[in-house]
């Protein structure tokens, strides 16, 4: 009786033996890929993503400041081919939006010129504005420039040939005091009529 009993506890103790390192052979497998999974969370923490921030968005925006204004072409104001739809502002010209470009066109010649602003062209045109009224020659491709605020009473005297513009563009339909609509606007700096050059026969200097 004596030795049944001991052999009862020597099986339960063999047991408990086993179930002991099962469970410990069990940790041994577990603990190394836990920790090493907490080790790479805490290495690249969860980030929550910014739809209205793309990545490169911020970076791309600096480069394009930091590389000074963008060429412009008139030539590149429209879609091509022309649809069905008539005109349409291409991707290009939306693209260029409130930063800084440069364009290259005759200065319009105004037979009443108005204070403030005066228009650019790819080709150089000759404005009667008693004679002909709104019935004028200016392309589709004109673009209204704009002087500083505090120049909004100068009056640009014309120039001949290719001139130089340098200024932040805007895009989109404006009515302005005359009745006019303008579709294109480059907006000057203070001193950019100051230092205004006149572009040479190069091809880099030509309007389209």
């Amino acid at each position: 009786m004596v030795s049944h009993r001991i052999r009862s506890r020597s099986r339960r103790r063999a047991r408990q033996v086993l179930v002991a390192l099962a469970t410990a052979a069990l940790s041994a497998c577990l603990v190394p890929s836990t920790f090493a999974a907490d080790v790479a969370d805490s290495a690249h923490p969860a980030q929550t993503a910014d739809p209205a921030r793309a990545p490169g968005a911020a970076s791309s925006d600096v480069a394009a400041s930091a590389a000074g204004p963008q060429d412009l072409k008139f030539a590149q104001f429209f879609r091509q081919p022309v649809g069905e739809r008539g005109l349409e502002l291409s991707d290009t010209l939306r693209a260029a939006q409130g930063r800084p470009v440069r364009l290259v066109g005759y200065m319009v010649a105004q037979e009443q010129p108005q204070p403030g602003r005066f228009w650019l062209t790819p080709r150089p045109v000759r404005m009667s504005e008693h004679a002909d009224g709104e019935a004028d020659d200016l392309p589709a491709s004109t673009v209204t420039v704009v002087l500083d605020p505090a120049q909004r009473e100068r009056l640009v005297a014309h120039r001949q040939g290719l001139v130089v513009l340098t200024g932040q563009l805007q895009v989109g339909r404006v009515e302005e005091a005359t009745g006019r609509v303008s579709w294109v606007r480059l907006q000057l700096p203070p001193d950019a009529l100051d230092a205004t050059p006149a572009a040479g026969p190069s091809a880099h200097a030509h309007p389209h």
